[in-house]
This record gives C-alpha cells, structure tokens and sequence, in this order.
C-alpha cells in the first residue's frame, strides 16, 4: 500500500536496510552482460523451453538447488543460467554469477522480468536491457 507520498512499505523497507540512502546512491556491485547466459536464453526461447506463467518467487533457484545443480553439472553449465556477471568476483564461484533467469531446466518468463525489474531498479542498463530484449524475443513467439 502506498503512502500519501507514494512511498511503499517494501520501498521503506528497502531505504532503512540501506542505512536511509536509495537504492540507486547506494555502493553496490557492478556487473557485467553474460554473453553465454544470453545466447542459451535465446536458445532455450527458440526450443520452447520455457514457462510462461510461474510464482517465480517460490522457483527461483535457492542455495540448496544451486548447489545440487553444481554436483552433477559444471561451472559453465551453470553459468548460462545467469544474464550477469559479478565484475571482480572469481570465475567458478556462485558469487560470480548474477541475474539468474530459469530453474535450470527451463527459461521462465517472470524470472526475466525480475532480471529487468531488478537490473532497472539498481540501473544495471546492460542487463536491463539483454533482459528486455529475451522478454521480447520470447513475447513475440506467443504473437
């Protein structure tokens, strides 16, 4: 629920975790486009591997799903999960990898749009924008 100043709870929320400062003022990593993430992307959309409508929040992929994921495959395959990469975090650490997009079988649309949404939020405008770019990819299928 919005306040009179349009302020929202979570947004509240959100400013005093950070110490009163915004989100976008606020000192936070950098990232970097994951050329192999957007390329199996595209590669699941074009097989039609995918979700379209899913409680991305309840599936989004957790520690335990990561590291069971990490068990039986490698560091690249799960890599390409990921729209970013963390600049200045070492290669094959989960810490590396950011903006995960799909449940590592499939793409899921919500999970783009929470690539976008979060990008956009903290003005990551590369990811924000390969983000975008799946999303439309994958909308223009549906057409």
């Amino acid at each position: 629920m919005a306040s009179r100043s349009g302020c929202t709870l979570p947004g509240l929320v959100r400013w005093l975790n950070t110490g009163g400062v915004s989100g976008q003022d606020a000192s936070v990593a950098s990232y970097s486009v994951n050329p192999h993430g957007v390329a199996w992307a595209r590669r699941l959309i074009d097989a039609g591997q995918y979700v379209l409508d899913s409680g991305w929040g309840q599936l989004q992929p957790r520690a335990s799903a990561q590291n069971a994921f990490l068990k039986s495959h490698s560091w690249p395959e799960y890599a390409r999960w990921h729209l970013g990469l963390t600049d200045g975090a070492r290669d094959e650490t989960k810490a590396r990898y950011a903006f995960v997009c799909g449940d590592f079988r499939r793409l899921h649309r919500m999970g783009l749009i929470a690539c976008q949404y979060r990008a956009a939020e903290w003005r990551h405008k590369d990811i924000e924008l390969a983000a975008h770019d799946l999303l439309q990819r994958l909308d223009a299928r549906q057409s």
